[in-house]
C-alpha cells in the first residue's frame, strides 16, 4: 500500500504589469477550484505568482520597487487564497516576493516561497539560493534580469520539511540548475521537490541556448529526480509577459526520472499526478543508497573551491 498524494502543478499564464494582486489571487483560487475537483491536496503555484516578472525592469532607487514586494504573508490582499484552500482541505507552495525588515531596522529582500499544509498551516519557507542574472543596469538588453539587484542570495541553504505524510523541499527557479540543490534535499531523504521558475526563451547571454530552452528545463529536474530518488514538481509562468515569451513547460516528474503529466498550454493550466512516496525507496535503497555507495571523502572540491581550477601544465610541478 503506498503513500499517495495527488499533487497539482498550478500554471499561469503572462501577469502582465497591470494586473492587481487581487486579479492574480482570484486566479490562483479558480485553479484551487480545478484541483479540488480533482481530488488535489497539494497545490504548487509559480516563482514570483503575484507579480509579472519585476527583475525585467531596472530601477536606480531599489525603493521604488517595493510595491513589488510582500511585507506580511498572508496580508489583506492574499487572505482570501489562505481562506479558500484552508476552507477546501488543500495545501499549497506559493513563490513570491518578500520584503523582510529586521528588528534593528535592517532591510531584507528575497525570492521566497511559503509551503502551506491543508489545514492552513504554515510548514516552511524557502529562500532562493542560486540567484542568477546581473546586478547593474545593462541598457543595451532587450530587457534586463536584474535579479542579483532586486535579491539577496539565501543564507538558508535547502531545508526539508515532514509534510503532506512524506519529507517535502523547496527550491526556486535558477536553483533547478544546480545538482547541489537536489543533493543537499537528497541527503535528508527529501521525497517530494516543489520548484517554481519564470524562464524567458531568449536568453541574453548566448542566444544559441533559446532553442534548448525546454530540453534543458526538463534535463536537470529528471535528472535530479532520478539521482535522488525524489519526486520534482515544476511551475511555470508562461506565455508572452510584458513582451517577454517565457517557457511554461510545467511538468511532474517521478523518482525514475520520467515525466508523468505536463502542461500543453502556456496559460493558467492545472497539471495532476497522484504520487506514490513509496516509489522514491525503490531508487533511495538501490542504486542511489548513499549509506552504501557515495563517497564524500573525495568530493572535497565541492564544497572547499567554488570556481574552476585548471591542472598544471604538463612538464611543472
Amino acid at each position: 500500500m503506498g503513500r499517495f498524494l495527488t499533487v497539482g502543478a498550478a500554471q499561469l499564464g503572462p501577469v502582465q504589469r497591470d494586473d492587481s494582486r487581487k486579479e492574480v489571487v482570484g486566479r490562483l483560487i479558480d485553479l484551487l477550484h480545478h484541483g479540488h475537483r480533482q481530488g488535489v491536496e497539494l497545490v504548487v503555484y509559480p516563482e514570483l505568482a503575484l507579480t509579472t516578472f519585476f527583475p525585467r525592469w531596472f530601477v536606480d532607487d531599489i525603493a521604488e520597487a517595493d510595491h513589488w514586494y510582500e511585507a506580511a504573508m498572508p496580508d489583506v490582499e492574499t487572505q482570501p487564497l489562505f481562506d479558500e484552500a484552508r476552507r477546501l482541505g488543500i495545501g499549497f507552495c506559493l513563490g513570491y516576493a518578500e520584503r523582510e525588515t529586521t528588528p534593528g531596522g535592517d532591510v531584507h529582500r528575497w525570492n521566497v516561497q511559503l509551503l502551506v499544509e491543508r489545514d492552513g498551516t504554515v510548514i516552511g519557507k524557502f529562500h532562493k539560493v542560486h540567484i542568477p542574472g546581473h546586478e547593474r543596469h545593462e541598457p543595451g538588453r532587450p530587457f534586463q534580469h536584474a535579479e542579483r539587484y532586486y535579491f539577496e542570495p539565501s543564507p538558508y541553504g535547502f531545508p526539508v520539511w515532514r509534510a503532506f505524510g512524506g519529507i517535502v523541499g523547496m527550491m526556486i527557479c535558477n536553483d533547478r540548475r544546480w545538482p547541489e540543490s537536489y543533493r543537499e534535499m537528497g541527503l535528508q531523504g527529501v521525497e517530494l521537490i516543489l520548484c517554481g521558475y519564470n524562464t524567458p526563451i531568449h536568453y541574453v547571454p548566448d542566444p544559441s541556448q533559446d532553442i534548448l530552452q525546454g530540453f534543458h528545463n526538463a534535463l536537470v529536474m529528471q535528472a535530479g529526480a532520478y539521482q535522488n530518488g525524489t519526486w520534482v514538481v515544476g511551475v511555470a509562468k508562461g506565455g508572452v509577459e510584458e513582451g517577454v515569451d517565457s517557457l511554461g513547460q510545467s511538468c511532474i516528474v517521478a523518482p525514475s526520472g520520467q515525466i508523468v503529466a505536463q502542461a500543453l498550454t502556456t496559460d493558467d493550466e492545472l497539471v495532476v499526478a497522484r504520487c506514490d512516496l513509496d516509489w522514491c525507496a525503490r531508487y533511495k535503497e538501490t542504486l542511489f543508497d548513499f549509506t552504501r555507495y557515495r563517497r564524500p571523502e573525495v568530493y572535497t572540491r565541492i564544497t572547499s573551491q567554488r570556481g574552476v581550477v585548471l591542472p598544471p601544465e604538463r612538464g611543472t610541478r
